[in-house]
């Protein structure tokens, strides 16, 4: 494949977000069990669960300290490596990332340092509020970032000014009520309660392998299993979800995800596995499960879900009637305050496929100019590559199932086997810590990749969307960000090692106050039991 600038700043802005994804779930689930933790000591007072926040916080710390310092290079790029997408649709995507920084983040940032360094100087209560927080503005974070995301999936409540050549927004009710941005957050932030409750098992567990720590880490996961059953069920549930919402709105990507070329007769099957041939338009020795595809993407047994090929049709179809917008526009944008009222009415009536047209810019300078074969290659580029989507997304599930097995068992455990743990099932516990961030990866692989051709879908084509940049320009930079991404990566990993190695903290003072008040209680007991027996 030859490497233009489209494609590098692709490969840049996905390099930079998968980086900075390998930081997000584990945030978002540490936070929520940190202060979960905190709550059952503030209302236990033992110090075990003290203990148990301190350390579980202190890894969660390390962790988002790299999280922001990777997150911020992103909406930089928006500017450098995108800008006519950022002109384009700036008024919509710019009003959810403000939001974000001026609200979730400054909530996170502020209260993560009171958390860390507020434990001697703030009431028990204040201190557990502080938690909350911490855990809240994180996920706030996120539902901001990913009503961002969903727009550009499903583009609701915006509409396009022939005049400024931008889309402008005529609903805020719309975006950030949208369908798939809702789906979207809360499938990604259980995604992220799984990684952490997975991790929090895994180093559990591999305390309990060497024989150390052993209370802390029984305890971790007893409630880490409990947090993380519920919220792999949540994933699973919510990713139908999202599978659902794709039959609306973007039914390419589900009709890629399935490797379903032609449209089948409803209700559709899943196929579970397959070999998807591009070339030949074709997935080879599928192994079919009846009825769920159809159930999944209609929640019905009557209605049909479109196949590649009558979606590229439909892409034709689309691109002709955006050639007509296109026509109008150009009409439009000559004439300005002149412009016949008729020559309005045609884009209008258009103008909701003028974005198709926008796909022959990477064939012509002017899409009026493009050949027939022109525009059936643009047709066919609506077709994203099929078979890493395909397996991605089975790799994805597989996992997610996975994730409930792993759950269920170790809930069992905790809960009905008085948190005894055989030692290979620990040792299954340390092995799987990176498949949940696998997982992840691969969620947002399927979820952008199986955008394309479109950074906004059905709007605006990628190849539209990038800076009037060198291929030197951005090559070099990429080198750079892999670089110090890398750096930072081997950094946070040695850190969080340290740490889990280092073990928690044993707070002294507090257990030792404990240890007194229980002590003197439990005397007080005895010497009333002995005053109430009758001298023998």
């Amino acid at each position: 494949m030859e490497f233009g600038i489209v494609e590098l700043s692709r490969l840049q802005f996905a390099m930079t977000a998968m980086y900075h994804f390998l930081f997000v779930p584990l945030t978002l689930g540490l936070s929520i069990l940190v202060a979960i933790m905190e709550t059952v000591y503030v209302m236990t007072n033992r110090p075990i669960w003290r203990q148990m926040t301190k350390f579980w916080g202190t890894l969660f710390g390390i962790n988002f300290v790299l999280g922001v310092a990777t997150g911020i290079t992103m909406e930089f790029q928006f500017g450098m490596n995108w800008s006519y997408y950022s002109h384009y649709v700036g008024d919509i995507f710019g009003a959810p990332l403000a939001i974000e920084g001026l609200m979730a983040f400054f909530l996170e940032a502020t209260f993560v340092g009171l958390f860390f360094f507020g434990w001697d100087k703030l009431s028990k209560v204040a201190h557990l509020t502080v938690a909350w927080l911490v855990a809240i503005g994180s996920n706030f974070s996120a539902l901001w970032i990913l009503i961002a995301n969903g727009w550009m999936q499903n583009p609701v409540g915006a509409e396009f000014n022939p005049m400024t050549m931008r889309m402008e927004m005529t609903s805020f009710f719309e975006v950030l009520f949208n369908e798939v941005a809702q789906a979207k957050f809360v499938h990604t932030v259980s995604a992220g309660y799984v990684t952490a409750a997975v991790f929090v098992i895994g180093v559990s567990a591999w305390y309990l392998l060497k024989g150390r720590h052993i209370e802390l880490a029984r305890r971790s996961i007893t409630v880490a299993a409990a947090f993380g059953l519920a919220s792999a069920f949540s994933v699973v549930l919510l990713g139908d979800e999202s599978g659902y919402s794709a039959t609306h709105s973007q039914k390419m990507k589900l009709a890629a995800i399935e490797g379903m070329w032609e449209t089948h007769d409803a209700p559709a099957p899943f196929n579970l596995v397959g070999f998807p041939d591009q070339e030949a338009r074709e997935t080879h020795y599928a192994i079919e499960i009846p009825l769920v595809m159809g159930l999944i993407g209609t929640r019905s047994l009557n209605t049909e879900i479109p196949g590649i090929n009558d979606l590229v049709a439909q892409a034709e179809t689309r691109i002709r009637s955006g050639l007509i917008a296109y026509d109008a526009l150009m009409t439009v944008r000559a004439e300005r305050d002149a412009t016949d009222p008729e020559v309005l009415a045609t884009f209008e009536a258009h103008s909701a496929d003028l974005g198709f047209a926008f796909l022959l810019k990477k064939y012509v300078d002017d899409p009026r100019e493009a050949t027939e074969a022109q525009i059936v290659a643009a047709a066919n580029d609506t077709v994203p590559t099929v078979w890493p989507l395909f397996w991605a997304f089975r790799i994805m599930v597989a996992l997610g199932f996975g994730f409930i097995a792993t759950m269920l068992y170790f809930f069992w455990r905790s809960s009905f086997r008085g948190m005894s743990f055989p030692r290979p099932a620990l040792w299954l516990a340390v092995v799987m810590i990176p498949a949940p961030w696998i997982a992840a990866e691969l969620g947002w692989f399927v979820a952008e990749f199986g955008r394309q051709p479109w950074t906004v879908d059905g709007v605006l084509p990628t190849a539209m969307s990038v800076s009037a940049l060198s291929v030197t320009e951005v090559a070099l930079t990429l080198a750079g960000f892999v670089t110090f991404y890398s750096v930072l990566f081997v950094i946070e990993m040695g850190l969080m090692l340290k740490y889990i190695r280092k073990g928690p903290f044993q707070d002294v003072e507090e257990t030792e106050s404990w240890t007194r008040r229980h002590t003197t209680r439990l005397a007080g007991r005895s010497n009333a039991d002995a005053i109430a027996m009758p001298a023998e």
